[in-house]
C-alpha cells in the first residue's frame, strides 16, 4: 500500500481515524470531521507505532497498517483456526488471554493463533461437550463467554499452580457440595471407590455419593463425576464435557469450567484417566483417587451452582 501520511484527506484517512479512536487513539473531531490527516491524526499514528514496536514515525505505512487492522479485531469477528500463514491479531489474544484464565493454556497470549493455542480450544471444547476440532467458531466465542465471570478482571498470564487447599475449605465442600461420582470400567471404579473412601475419612458428614451409573444418581446431587480410562466416545452426550487428568496445575480451574459450562442437570463432566500400556498398580489408583480429591475440592470451592 502506499503510505498515507499527515496532509491526505479521504476514506482512507477516515477509516484510520476510525481504527485508531476503536483502540483508544484521541484524534481531534475537527479532523475527523474533514476526513483530513492533520497533526492529531498524525500524533495518534505515531503514538501507536511506539507502542505497538513499530519504527518511529507519523505514517500509516503497511507494518503500520496491518498492525492498526489486527489491533482493531474482537473475539468473535471472525472464525479461528490452525492455518499457513497463522491467524493474528487482538481477538487471537483475547481468545488467548481468556482460554489461560479458565485454564487451557496457550502459553504467552501473543496474538497468533498456532499449534498450542488449536490445542487450547480443543481441550476447552472438549470440557463443554463440544466438538472438538480446534475451530474457533461462535460456538466457542458463546461458551467462552458465558464464563465472563471467571475471567473477566483477571490476570492473562497463564494458569498459576493452586497448590493444596486447607483442610476447612476442603471438608466445606465435602459436606455441602452434592456431588455424585461413578465410573465406567473397572479401573476407573476402582479410583472412584478410593476417592469416596477418601473424602468420607476426611469428614463425618460427607456429601460425596459414589453412584453404579450416571442413571443412579440421586435427585438431590447438584454435579455428577463420570471416570473412564477410555478415550472420549464420537456418541458422548452433548451436555458432558471432557477432561484429562494429565496437568495437575490446571486440572482444578478446568474441571471448574466443563461442570460451569454443562448445560445437564446435575451438571456433568467425565474426567480420562492417562492410564497407559504398563500394569497399573494399587499405587497408581491411590495417587489418581488423591489427586482428583484435591481438583475436585479446588474447583467447587465457592462455586454457585
Amino acid at each position: 500500500m502506499d503510505t498515507i501520511c499527515e496532509g491526505a484527506v479521504g476514506a482512507a484517512v477516515e477509516d484510520i481515524q476510525d481504527r485508531l479512536g476503536s483502540v483508544g487513539y484521541a484524534v481531534d473531531e475537527a479532523e475527523r470531521a474533514e476526513s483530513r490527516f492533520g497533526r492529531s491524526t498524525a500524533t495518534a499514528v505515531a503514538r501507536f507505532r511506539l507502542d505497538h514496536g513499530l519504527s518511529l514515525g507519523d505514517a500509516v505505512d503497511a507494518a503500520t497498517w496491518s498492525a492498526l487492522v489486527d489491533e482493531c479485531y474482537q473475539l468473535g469477528d471472525r472464525t479461528l483456526y490452525l492455518r499457513l500463514p497463522n491467524f493474528h491479531g487482538n481477538d487471537v489474544r483475547q481468545l488467548q488471554e481468556r482460554l489461560n484464565v479458565l485454564g487451557f493454556s496457550c502459553g504467552e497470549p501473543d496474538g497468533v493463533y498456532g499449534v498450542h493455542t488449536e490445542a487450547a480450544v480443543k481441550l476447552f471444547q472438549e470440557s463443554i461437550g463440544a466438538l472438538a476440532d480446534g475451530m474457533a467458531f461462535p460456538d466457542t466465542f458463546d461458551a467462552i463467554e458465558r464464563l465472563r465471570h471467571v475471567w473477566a478482571g483477571k490476570p492473562a498470564a497463564g494458569p498459576h499452580p493452586q497448590g493444596a487447599m486447607g483442610f476447612a475449605r476442603a471438608a466445606s465442600v465435602l459436606n455441602d457440595a452434592g456431588i455424585a461420582i461413578t465410573a465406567d470400567d473397572p479401573i476407573s471404579r476402582n479410583v472412584a471407590g478410593r476417592i469416596w473412601n477418601l473424602a468420607h475419612a476426611t469428614v463425618d458428614d460427607c456429601a460425596l455419593d459414589l453412584v453404579d451409573s450416571p442413571e443412579s444418581t440421586p435427585s438431590d446431587a447438584r454435579a455428577l463425576i463420570v471416570l473412564s480410562t477410555e478415550p472420549l466416545p464420537e456418541n458422548v452426550a452433548p451436555d458432558m464435557g471432557n477432561v484429562m487428568l494429565d496437568d495437575i496445575d490446571t486440572l482444578p480451574m478446568r474441571l471448574r469450567t466443563a461442570i460451569q459450562s454443562s448445560p445437564a442437570r446435575p451438571r456433568a463432566v467425565r474426567v480420562e484417566l492417562p492410564v497407559g500400556a504398563s500394569a497399573f498398580t494399587i499405587s497408581d489408583a491411590q495417587t489418581f483417587a488423591v489427586l482428583l480429591l484435591d481438583a475436585i475440592c479446588a474447583a467447587f470451592d465457592r462455586l454457585e451452582l
